[in-house]
């Protein structure tokens, strides 16, 4: 049965209710898990089977309601297990394996397995030392091993396991239970608090202890004994807001397990007619011990069964019953973990339950801990021993327990059975009295840490650092502390430019950039000692120059015939002394080139620039610090020279590519770019041709005129401005071939022979096209053969004299008066050998429905075929030849033509067209249908007159024209004149009523029959004609019934089998009647097509679309419309296919016929699957 979830058990423990509310009595269903997963007992008081949980993995407390707990049943589960664990016993200290197999011949991959002990508790998280999981795959059986080991087992290790396999939607579990036999040593006598002493939650984790309710500090020493308590009193008579108070006070530390059993024990019991005297509400024994249930029977002859967990027991060497009076007793033998579980015997209908606890022993401390003193820094460990092995134990600072977490400072040691509390670096916050607790008995310590006494192994220095440059102050002491770093007295903090740094037994003061300010006494302070270590630091200016102003290398241009004043800024304490040179020459204070010195900044001046003041000067400062000099290189510039004349060497159709050489001085500055002009021959008007300069010496001007002359010129142009033109270039005519012809196909292919097609070249030009030169080499030769020595005009060539069997590549060019084109090449080598193609009749989507023509009306059908070589093609009309002399016949390569001159109805009929490529075959059928005007009406009777009224009724004409009849037109004539007017057109019926006729006239009547090609040539008459009478007559109507007009659907227009291609949008169109309205249903190989956004359906007048959105290949398949109203259902259904893509749309845009498409895809899919 699947286990609870974790969330029933949760609103389980919130819903507990006080102690002083009743509960509904146990009707005798309880929950708990089978011993083994195959075998379920059936008490004959439930009448079904009631499968159970294990009480100490989940208590239940009513929350399922017993209808649900039957319905749940392990046969409804996924069977995944082909092996699953079977319950097992092991002795203390042995080993014992569980091991579990999944059959993986249906799974995709590995299935999730997970073992549990008890109900929540997932033993991956607790591998190790003594529980390993190991998981195997064999190949050839296809099967997953699962395996459990547990290594060591301890008598605590008893209980219920449960494995779990879960693989996408499918789910199986299987549960096992373990029993640990002890030795013959009688366990220590222990209250019924130990009872609860298990970590878990309420599940059976293995009995390892837990220590959350002995947070009370006790002593190592003999405690007195204490009277016994009876602790479910106490539980049931308390308030709820007491039950944590008295579990701390008695060391329970399942609390929540306790209070689940409490709340069925209070459970009101309704007095009993079948028992006497029932069980009592709970029992306790120690472990191997021996515990006796007896109750009383009122009716002795009554049939008595005992389950434990809901499995009844039997009688075994464990559990012995036996029979006094009309007392029953149940004893329990040797009693393990494994039997602290719920039990209840039935008698008849009625059934009583009980709790029975088993007891384990404290875990005492043997060694206690010992008072330790230390320094700051240093590791620290406080040991103790155990009585038990890996014991639970629970460490306290100050009476707060200290948790073994990852980012805790304290860090928990187990080794068996000694227990070690480490603290890697102590410090001074951890003088406390820390303290060792276990379930049986506790031990504590004090830690005292004190200061080791300091020294000064590195002193600070004192310094003197240059303006801008790193103070760096360091010293090292004996002991890692913290401490303060003072500036004349004044704290100094850190801070983006002021950087304090302390590692270890380091501190260092670091200041990137000294300043004037930082100049004075520093001082650092160690805390909790009263020492201050001093130094004195110094900082000095020496001059320096700023160029920052300046250019790339200290470059400073000037235009030619300009002044410049050049401004350096300097500092320097005292203020250094400028000095201006230029080589060996020394600059004074006055002339056309002289220096002048300020307090912050020396300025160089010339007056007029010239070329020959360009060079380096050099600036120098001198101080008291130190000096500082510096080269400025002066450039004069000027506007480049022209460059020389363009040459053009290449010419095209409306462009050219024209050359030059860079101007021999460009001014002092670099050449930026050109600027380019061209001109006509015969003009003297200069056009620019780019206005962002060229960066190149090189440049194509386009769109010239195609057979003008023309002439180019080039300007330079640097920072300071653009020189004088260049002379212009020869004079040249643009003059271009053509581009490369189009659409190169193989046309047909012989034994020895090929023949290729391709189209005219895109652009020609004005030179015109004088003809084509085909080229060919065989595959895996560079040399190119030409096929016609002569050029030739057509668009159409076969090269001949090839071996059968080769393969080659073709290529085509166009040539005019300016040389021959790019070459278009096949785009694959062409094997030399006839190819059979098996003939497919490629039937227009027109001709697969019925094609309807008029009489005198030509017919012209054009079908294309595929199939070669020499594909035959034969006619025939209702199965008999076709007759040359009325139907004329013309067949080609790839189509055959039907035509009719003139059409007449004897034409009418299903043409056969049967292609054949040897032994294959290929039909297809084509209904054509030739319609006339229908013939008149049978006999027009009168059949009622009355008042101004007139009954007619007819009979459908003898010829329908070859075409269904659409309806009738009515006309009347006055006997007088016999001049005839229409009463009533387009008239489907065969009888009408003629209203508001004139009283005393006479009339004839004459109708006229309609087809899709229009009225009858002639109408039938009445013969006898309708008097109007003028005395008037009481007209009786005639009762009619209601018409009916449904219908159920049919279409009228089916699907037909048609191909898209892949990107491109394709739609599939019926239409369909009916009455009431059908609802209209789409499907896909059969599966209806349900909010898919890729395909959208919309109806108009009867009209059923289907858009398919770019399709790909995987959209092919087979379509069906069904439409669907009360009276029934229609359904058609077509064939799409999904063909090409981009290149297969390409081919079919420019013109290629589908045949040499679909044989060219198919060439190109085999050569893919030969390259896998």
């Amino acid at each position: 049965m699947p286990e609870p979830t974790k969330k029933d058990e949760t609103e389980t423990e919130n819903a507990l209710p006080p102690p002083e509310q009743k509960t509904p009595q146990d009707g005798g269903t309880e929950k708990g898990k089978d011993e083994d997963d195959t075998s379920v007992s059936t008490p004959p008081a439930d009448g079904m089977s009631k499968p159970s949980e294990r009480k100490d993995s989940v208590w239940s407390i009513g929350e399922t309601a017993p209808e649900e707990a039957e319905k749940r049943d392990d046969s409804q589960r996924s069977t995944l297990f082909i092996e699953k664990p079977q319950s097992g016993t092991v002795s203390v200290g042995g080993n014992i394996t569980f091991i579990a197999k999944v059959e993986a011949k249906d799974l995709l991959r590995k299935p999730n397995v997970k073992w549990f002990k008890g109900k929540w508790m997932d033993l991956a998280s607790k591998a190790g030392k003594h529980l390993q999981l190991k998981e195997s795959f064999e190949r050839h059986t296809k099967i997953h091993t699962f395996e459990m080991h547990i290594i060591q087992a301890k008598e605590n290790y008893a209980g219920n396991y449960r494995c779990e396999v879960s693989y996408k939607d499918k789910f199986d579990s299987c549960s096992f239970d373990l029993e640990v036999t002890e030795s013959s040593q009688a366990a220590p006598s222990i209250d019924i608090r130990s009872a609860f002493k298990r970590s878990g939650d309420g599940q059976d984790d293995a009995g390892e202890l837990d220590f959350s309710g002995l947070l009370k500090r006790r002593e190592v020493k003999q405690q007195e004994e204490e009277p016994e308590v009876d602790v479910w009193e106490l539980l049931k008579n308390a308030n709820p807001s007491e039950y944590e108070k008295i579990a701390f006070q008695y060391g329970i530390t399942d609390l929540r397990g306790m209070l689940k059993r409490l709340k069925r024990m209070r459970r009101e019991v309704k007095k009993s007619a079948a028992f006497a005297k029932g069980l009592d509400p709970a029992y306790q024994v120690d472990k191997g011990g021996k515990v006796r249930f007896m109750v009383e029977l009122a009716d002795p002859t009554v049939e008595l069964k005992w389950y434990k967990n809901g499995q009844e027991i039997r009688p075994s060497a464990k559990y012995i019953f036996e029979h006094k009076g009309n007392q029953r007793i149940l004893f329990i033998n040797n009693c393990t973990m494994t039997d602290d579980a719920r039990y209840y015997v039935t008698a008849g209908d009625e059934k009583c339950s009980t709790e029975l606890f088993v007891r384990d022993p404290p875990i005492l401390v043997t060694k206690g801990l010992e008072d330790t003193s230390t320094y700051v820094g240093e590791r620290v460990e406080l040991s103790c021993e155990v009585s038990e092995d890996d014991a639970n134990v629970k460490w306290f600072k100050n009476g707060v327990e200290l948790t073994n977490e990852p980012k805790s400072r304290y860090r928990i040691k187990v080794e068996g059975k000694k227990h070690t509390l480490i603290i890697e670096e102590a410090a001074k916050n951890d003088n406390a009295t820390y303290s060792v607790m276990t379930t049986g008995g506790q031990s504590e310590a004090k830690l005292s840490v004190d200061l080791r006494p300091l020294k000064i192994s590195l002193a600070l220095e004192d310094q003197t650092v240059r303006l801008g440059q790193e103070i760096h102050l360091k010293c090292e002491i004996s002991e890692n502390v913290e401490g303060k770093w003072y500036k004349n007295g004044q704290l100094v903090e850190a801070s983006d430019r002021v950087k304090l740094y302390h590692k270890g037994r380091i501190h260092r003061f670091i200041i990137a950039s000294a300043a004037v300010d930082d100049e004075g006494e520093y001082m650092f302070v160690p805390d909790a000692y009263n020492i201050n270590i001093p130094c004195k630091v110094h900082v000095v200016d020496p001059p320096k120059l700023h160029l920052d102003g300046l250019g790339e290398n200290n470059t400073v241009t000037v235009v030619a015939g300009t002044k410049l004043r050049l401004e350096i800024p300097i500092t320097g304490e005292p203020t250094p002394k400028v000095m201006w040179s230029k080589g060996d020459k020394w600059i004074t204070d006055s002339g056309r080139i002289r220096a002048e010195t300020y307090s912050d900044s020396s300025c160089l001046v010339i007056d007029t620039a010239e070329r020959e003041d360009s060079g380096p000067f050099r600036i120098t400062l001198k101080n008291e610090a130190g000096e500082d000099s510096a080269l400025i290189n002066i450039k004069v510039v000027d506007v480049p020279d022209p460059p020389q004349a363009p040459n053009v060497t290449e010419v095209g159709e409306d462009w050219c590519v024209m050359t030059w050489d860079p101007p021999a001085n460009d001014g002092g500055s670099p050449i930026l770019g050109y600027f380019i002009e061209r001109k006509k021959k015969q003009s003297s008007r200069w056009m620019r041709l780019n206005f962002e300069l060229c960066k190149e010496t090189t440049f194509e001007p386009k769109k010239m005129i195609e057979g003008v002359a023309y002439e180019v010129r080039v300007f330079a142009v640097n920072a300071i401005g653009t020189s004088k033109p260049s002379m212009p270039s020869k004079s040249f005519v643009p003059l271009a071939v053509t581009s490369p012809p189009t659409l190169l196909a193989v046309d047909s292919v012989t034994d020895t022979s090929v023949t290729m097609k391709w189209r005219p070249p895109d652009h020609i030009g004005a030179a015109g096209l004088d003809g084509y030169v085909v080229e060919y080499c065989f595959e895996g030769t560079d040399e190119w053969i030409v096929a016609n020595p002569e050029l030739t005009d057509k668009t159409k060539f076969t090269i001949t004299g090839l071996p059968t069997g080769s393969k080659i590549l073709v290529r085509v060019k166009a040539v005019n008066a300016a040389g021959e084109s790019e070459p278009r090449y096949h785009p694959q080598p062409i094997l030399v050998k006839e190819v059979i193609e098996p003939p497919k009749i490629r039937l227009p989507r027109h001709l697969k429905q019925t094609y309807t023509r008029r009489v005198g009306e030509t017919v012209n059908l054009v079908i294309p075929f595929q199939g070669r070589p020499r594909a035959k093609v034969s006619w025939q009309k209702n199965g008999s030849p076709i007759d040359k002399n009325q139907i004329n016949i013309r067949n080609t390569e790839n189509d055959t033509i039907i035509f009719i001159r003139k059409a007449e109805r004897s034409h009418s009929g299903e043409y056969d067209m049967k292609v054949e490529v040897e032994n294959l075959v290929d039909k297809a059928t084509i209904d054509i249908q030739i319609v006339d005007r229908p013939g008149p009406p049978e006999v027009v009777t009168i059949e009622d007159v009355w008042g101004e009224n007139v009954n007619l009724s007819w009979k459908p004409p003898k010829d329908d024209g070859n075409a269904a009849i659409t309806g009738y037109t009515i006309q009347k004539a006055d006997k007088k004149s016999m001049e005839w007017f229409t009463v009533i057109e387009h008239y489907h019926r065969t009888s009408a009523t003629i209203n508001e006729l004139v009283i005393g006239n006479e009339y004839y009547f004459r109708v006229f029959a309609e087809n899709m090609c229009g009225l009858s040539e002639d109408a039938t008459m009445t013969k006898e004609s309708a008097l109007i009478a003028k005395d008037g007559k009481v007209y009786k109507y005639p009762v009619y019934d209601d018409f009916d007009f449904t219908e159920r659907p049919l279409f009228t227009q089916p699907l037909v089998n048609t191909f898209a291609v892949a990107g491109y949008n394709a739609t599939l169109n019926c239409s369909v009647r009916g009455n009431p309205k059908p609802k209209i249903t789409w499907l896909k190989n059969k599966v209806a097509i349900l909010n898919d956004p890729r395909y959208r359906m919309f109806g108009n007048q009867g009209v059923c679309t289907l858009e398919i959105r770019k399709p790909s290949p995987y959209d092919g398949g087979t379509y069906t419309c069904r439409a669907v109203n009360e009276l029934g259902e229609a359904e058609v259904d077509c064939k799409l296919e999904v063909k090409g893509g981009l290149s297969f749309f390409k081919l079919l845009m420019d013109g290629v016929p589908p045949h040499i498409i679909d044989a060219y895809m198919r060439e190109v899919q085999a050569d893919k699957t030969e390259g896998k």
